[in-house]
């Protein structure tokens, strides 16, 4: 086996094995996916977890506020009522589930963008896992984001289907 020396380098050796081999460009912007959507879970678990000895009602009455809504909104008004059932508890709760979702979602995108087999098939596996679950929310309260969402994972549940084909041929 010849070896070169890569990019000039002679400390990073590349072998002729490797010289061919290119990166899967849509694994690596799933992987990338996947991370942005970990780090905006990580962000989601630290302020439950900062909101658990505050006062919620008053909380959301800044974040209307700052946001410019009208608190005498129907859906502004619900969603105050409903913040004030959130206790301490399920805060803590739902950061810790936040938390646990962002690494799985990191896992996958480690995996994916390093190329691995295992991350492939994690992925393809919660991917048809949560469909259901996506389904069933879109036909009870349709939107666009839904919609969206659920175009977007049945993209990737193809692509990786796709390319998880590609290498059962490639290797019979």
């Amino acid at each position: 086996m010849q070896e070169r020396t890569f990019a000039g380098h002679p400390e990073m050796v590349r072998s002729d094995a490797d010289v061919g081999k290119s990166r899967n460009g849509g694994l690596l912007l799933i992987g990338a996916f996947k991370l942005a959507n970990s780090l905006l879970f990580i962000c989601v678990g630290f302020g439950a977890f900062h909101l658990v000895h505050k006062d919620l009602g008053e909380a959301a009455l800044r974040l209307a506020a700052a946001l410019r809504f009208n608190p005498e909104w129907r859906i502004t008004s619900l969603l105050l009522e409903k913040v004030t059932l959130v206790d301490a508890h399920k805060l803590r709760q739902f950061g810790v589930f936040t938390f646990c979702y962002a690494g799985l979602h990191s896992l996958e995108g480690i995996g994916l963008m390093l190329e691995k087999a295992w991350a492939e098939y994690l992925t393809l596996s919660l991917t048809v896992m949560f469909l259901p679950w996506e389904l069933y929310e879109l036909v009870r309260r349709p939107t666009w984001i839904r919609l969206a969402l659920l175009l977007i994972n049945l993209a990737v549940l193809a692509y990786i289907l796709w390319v998880l084909e590609r290498k059962k041929k490639a290797t019979a």
